[in-house]
């Protein structure tokens, strides 16, 4: 009987719902957020994804906010430049924190930060600019730190912003992709927001990752 409820569920796992259908049996199970019980079943109260952890059933809704997760690859528009930190909106509860020391230095030179480092910071990025980074780690108050030290992450010019719901987006090993038969190159962020560009030869490329070590003003779309 246990293994023949365990095969059950995990059917119900990322099956999408809609609000008023029924999950399955409450037996056995106890809801979560998104779910109520009804007539002895577990009913969805909202649409979007059914999720499991153990006995515990609840449903992920479509339309939510970006939760962020170590590694995820982000589109942001900087939106304050603080005291060596870069405040990044990138559409969760709270805005990001993108430090001086977690950027990427003209020339790729490894060094301490400087306070004329400190007192250039606009001329890295300045308030309006939208930037792709990757989250580096997350805050105790559910706020994240980011980093752009890849030669891959950086300002984004020349090129079209797009804003879509972050449900739509799926973790994957790549978020830099390049359709070269269509001229297109996309930075899918995990967060919802994607940037669209011309597509790069890879001797324009090579010659971007050349200038990006000499020159600060690189960006690399």
């Amino acid at each position: 009987m246990a293994l023949k409820k365990s095969v059950y569920a995990n059917t119900l796992q990322n099956k999408f719902i809609n609000v008023g259908e029924i999950i399955t049996k409450s037996e056995g199970f106890m809801k979560g957020h998104g779910v109520i019980v009804r007539n002895g079943n577990l009913v969805a109260c909202v649409a979007g994804f059914v999720e499991q952890a153990n006995k515990l059933i609840f449903v992920r809704p479509v339309k939510t906010r970006y939760i962020p997760e170590v590694g995820d690859v982000v589109v942001g528009r900087v939106k304050e430049v603080g005291d060596k930190y870069w405040s990044i909106d990138v559409c969760a509860q709270l805005h990001g924190s993108l430090v001086l020391s977690a950027i990427h230095l003209p020339g790729g030179v490894h060094r301490r930060r400087t306070e004329e480092d400190a007192l250039e910071m606009r001329s890295f990025f300045k308030e309006g600019d939208l930037i792709s980074a990757e989250i580096q780690s997350l805050k105790n108050d559910g706020g994240v730190y980011l980093h752009t030290r890849n030669l891959k992450y950086g300002k984004l010019i020349n090129g079209m912003f797009v804003k879509v719901q972050n449900c739509l987006v799926k973790r994957t090993s790549t978020h830099f992709i390049s359709f070269s038969e269509l001229g297109v190159d996309i930075i899918l962020g995990n967060n919802g927001y994607v940037w669209i560009t011309n597509c790069k030869s890879k001797e324009e490329s090579e010659q971007i990752m050349n200038f990006a070590k000499q020159y600060k003003d690189f960006t690399p779309f």
